[in-house]
């Protein structure tokens, strides 16, 4: 059950988050502190016996405090996930007994002070071990299911023995144990005899059962990059857990070389996770998070500031204590006069980090004006005014309609808007004169507040701009009514014509060669009537001629994939081979002026192949998709000369044809290893056959 009850005001969401986020942010400001202490104490007692062996502990920090930071990323993007607490929980237990054991490495404190530390060793690795078995059933979604609580449970009856053993061993921290002796020590010693072996094999059951697990979940999520993340999160779990047997079962052989193995795969572990809730959680971020967070960082910084100067105290760097002395004073006050400036700081990075430059509203149109300042025409502000939105604020998408009589014409689109986009109106002297639409990022609902106050902002300031580019689009959208009314009429004429007027007029001139046939040889009226057959004939040649300006005849008889397919077999020959692929295979239907627009491309194309580029292959390629049919056309001739002027009355033919229908068409050169040339037209489906809708009235929200 989500830990979010959907009956609960949001407001007491947000609080329960924060407060999670905070205990967070607590423990992980703790571990950091701690490992720091811990830093310290082993620089300042530096030479001393014990030290070393403490200090080979300090590798437990690289898999500690990378799993504590992945459970507060955890609560800030998938706050009420209790998998949060799992990575802390681990984290927490890895560092704490190795920190509390430093002083009795060192031969401080007695027998009772090692019991303790002993016990609660026991204890940790206890829960450690419990959880990192059970690490994978807790993903994708950052849940463990009701029925794998009982697996939970048995992993622990399991493991407590073992930890239970382990915290028995006749010599720890250098000295004779005391728990070794009594019945802890004789309990343990029965423990290790029986269930030793068992316990090993286990170890690969518990890693193969929960691998398996994950990886059947992970198949079936549908976004590519989250599942890599998951999978490589999987990969370095495993890799971990058997570089953990093979330092546990081959001794010092292997020892060094299996820990750096382990450091790798837990630092991957911890990447993956972070990726995963990261891409996946939510992004949106109050003044209280973001002020957890900012204290976290400054609680780092502070850290390895301190262990930073400890160490150039300790390597001799000021010539006496008294100057030590100083030097700490010196550096404490400097510590405290940049405390305001630190905080202010890590304030600045978290927002950058999550906010980008909306945490700036004034910074974004600066830079959408000074960008709009520097466009070359006005044509390229709908283009500038996506790239800001999508650059600046890091959404995912941007797109800008202008409104005209015949409904929404999109000027400019960055990415895909996805299924649910947020709407801003461009109002201009009181009219709606265009929409700036957004996507919305992974894992958010619905849009930030911080978002659409800056969005709404860049409406406005584009607004003016964007209304004197609407008279060009009713201008161009009038131009693109007409050819679609004109090739739709031709169309229906060329149609007519071929289906009524010419057969009409075929059987009223057999029907004369008939009659003509059944008279005598000597009768007068035969000639007559093969006047009149001839006549008819001329007509019907008339007839044709007709058709065929009102379009190209191929069009009319085979459709729009016949007739490509018997222009690329007309230009097949011994010189040059031609194909043609179509995606779909069949094309869908399509109105008059895109197909007459995309035969007459790839017929030009095909010439200037012919005459031009001393090609032995070329290729048309049709793909239609729900916007648009895209027609390529490609050679690998000689491609234009380096300089040359290719601004032809053919390729102005295309790129005229192209844009009369709204669409655009591109040629490049030198496409395939220095040689060919690619002719690329992206024709709109929706121009012909029905005019754009209108901005619906509930989709436009002001904001």
């Amino acid at each position: 059950m989500n830990a979010w009850s959907e009956n609960a005001p949001w407001g007491s969401h947000r609080a329960d988050g924060e407060r999670r986020l905070a205990a967070a942010a607590l423990c992980a400001a703790v571990a950091v502190a701690l490992s720091g202490l811990w830093i310290c104490y082993l620089l300042v007692n530096l030479g001393n016996p014990g030290v070393s062996e403490s200090a080979q502990s300090l590798r437990v920090l690289v898999y500690g405090l990378p799993a504590v930071a992945a459970g507060v990323l955890v609560h800030a993007h998938w706050p009420g996930r209790p998998v949060g607490w799992v990575f802390i929980a681990y984290g927490m237990t890895v560092i704490l007994p190795a920190a509390f054991a430093a002083p009795l490495w060192l031969g401080h404190g007695g027998d009772p002070l090692r019991a303790a530390v002993l016990v609660f060793e026991a204890l940790a690795n206890w829960l450690k071990v419990t959880l990192w078995y059970s690490l994978p059933l807790w993903f994708p979604d950052g849940r463990l299911a009701r029925r794998w609580w009982w697996y939970v449970a048995a992993v622990a009856a399991w493991v407590a023995p073992q930890a239970f053993s382990y915290a028995a061993m006749p010599e720890r921290y250098g000295v004779p144990n005391p728990l070794a002796g009594g019945w802890w020590g004789n309990v343990s010693a029965l423990i290790d005899s029986d269930l030793g072996v068992a316990q090993n094999v286990t170890h690969f059951v518990f890693i193969a059962l929960g691998g398996t697990v994950m990886f059947r979940r992970v198949r079936h999520i549908g976004s590519a990059r989250t599942r890599a993340a998951l999978l490589a999160l999987l990969a370095s779990y495993v890799v971990w857990g058997v570089a953990q047997s093979i330092t546990y079962n081959f001794g010092d052989s292997l020892r060094w070389p299996m820990y750096w193995v382990m450091m790798a795969a837990s630092v991957a572990m911890s990447a993956s996770v972070g990726y995963v809730v990261v891409r996946t959680g939510s992004w949106r971020l109050g003044r209280p998070e973001r002020r957890i967070l900012a204290g976290l960082l400054v609680v780092a910084l502070l850290t390895t500031a301190d262990v930073a100067v400890v160490a150039a105290l300790v390597s001799g760097m000021t010539p006496s204590r008294y100057a030590d002395a100083l030097a700490l004073v010196a550096v404490a006050f400097l510590m405290g006069a940049g405390l305001r400036r630190t905080v202010a700081w890590a304030v600045g990075v978290v927002d950058r980090l999550y906010y980008g430059d909306r945490a700036h509203p004034y910074q974004v149109l600066h830079t959408l004006a000074e960008r709009i300042s520097h466009a070359g025409s006005s044509q390229d502000i709908p283009a500038t005014l996506c790239a800001t939105v999508v650059e600046t604020l890091r959404l995912p998408a941007a797109s800008l309609a202008v409104h005209t009589r015949a409904g929404a014409r999109v000027l400019a689109r960055v990415g895909s808007l996805g299924d649910h986009p947020h709407h801003f109106d461009m109002l201009h002297q009181g009219a709606v004169v265009g929409r700036l639409s957004v996507g919305l990022r992974e894992g958010e609902a619905e849009l930030d507040r911080q978002d659409g106050l800056i969005l709404s902002s860049l409406a406005s300031q584009a607004a003016p701009a964007v209304a004197s580019l609407r008279l060009q689009e009713e201008l161009r959208s009038s131009r693109e009514q007409i050819v679609t009314a004109r090739e739709e009429e031709r169309r229906r004429l060329r149609r007519d014509i071929h289906d009524g007027l010419g057969p009409a007029l075929a059987g009223l001139r057999l029907r004369v060669e008939n009659a003509t046939a059944r008279l005598p040889a000597e009768d007068t009226l035969r000639e007559a009537l093969r006047a009149v057959s001839d006549d008819l004939g001329m007509a019907i040649k008339e007839v044709r001629r007709i058709t065929d300006r009102l379009g190209p005849a191929p069009l009319g008889e085979l459709g729009l994939d016949g007739a490509v397919r018997q222009l690329a077999a007309a230009f097949d020959g011994a010189r040059l081979s031609v194909a043609a692929v179509f995606a779909p295979t069949r094309l869908p239907p399509l109105p008059a002026a895109v197909e007459v627009a995309a035969y007459r491309i790839a017929a030009e194309a095909l010439n200037n192949v012919v005459r031009h580029a001393r090609a032995s292959r070329a290729e048309i390629r049709l793909e239609a998709d729900a916007e648009a049919l895209t027609v390529t056309v490609e050679d690998d001739g000689t491609g234009f000369g380096r300089g040359a002027d290719h601004r032809g009355v053919g390729l102005r033919s295309m790129a005229e044809r192209a844009a009369e229908i709204g669409g655009r068409c591109t040629v490049e050169s030198f496409v395939h290893a220095g040689r060919g040339t690619r002719v690329r037209a992206v024709l709109p489906r929706s121009t012909v056959g029905s005019a754009p809708a209108p901005f619906p009235a509930s989709s436009l929200e002001s904001r």
